[in-house]
């Protein structure tokens, strides 16, 4: 059952715990006790909003930096990550493969306030080797959602 109550709210966290129950042929109280015991084991960590900030008059800049590392003995990477996501700036912190150990995600009003976040804290950690910075122009489609839909053409056709 748990499978399926991730799989629905996955996608719709906002479905209401009776159309769950129908959703998935279960009881609503079964329901809400899997749901509240998965809360408390940090199987579901939290509930968010998908905003398009570009429909808005709030300014934002986000970025993706990745961060080469080198990991602390008996701890990998385990300590710098803790430093690093207890930023406030921080959206998001992932151990990646590839050429680099560490993606962050972040956000800021401007491109100068990014810049100053990576050159005066994240790269001046005693263990960051170095960084790459690349600045997020237009999202297209984000935690399986298509942001960026096609605008239909209006226009007349001409004979």
């Amino acid at each position: 059952m748990r499978e399926e109550i991730l799989s629905v709210i996955a996608k719709n966290s906002k479905i209401n715990l009776k159309d769950l129950a129908v959703l998935l042929n279960k009881n609503e109280v079964d329901i809400a006790n899997e749901i509240a015991d998965m809360e408390k084991e940090g199987v579901i960590c939290g509930y968010h909003t998908l905003i398009d900030w570009e429909k808005t008059s709030v300014e934002k800049v986000s970025a993706l930096i990745e961060v080469r590392v080198t990991p602390q003995r008996g701890q990998g990477f385990d300590s710098i990550a803790e430093r690093i996501y207890n930023y406030p700036e921080v959206n998001s912190l992932f151990l990646i493969s590839g050429g680099f150990d560490l993606l962050v995600t972040l956000e800021g009003k401007t491109l100068k306030e990014v810049s100053y976040f990576v050159s005066d804290k994240l790269a001046t950690l005693d263990t960051v080797l170095s960084t790459s910075t690349h600045f997020i122009l237009k999202k297209y489609k984000q935690e399986g959602l298509i942001i960026a839909k096609p605008k239909k053409d209006e226009r007349e056709a001409i004979s």
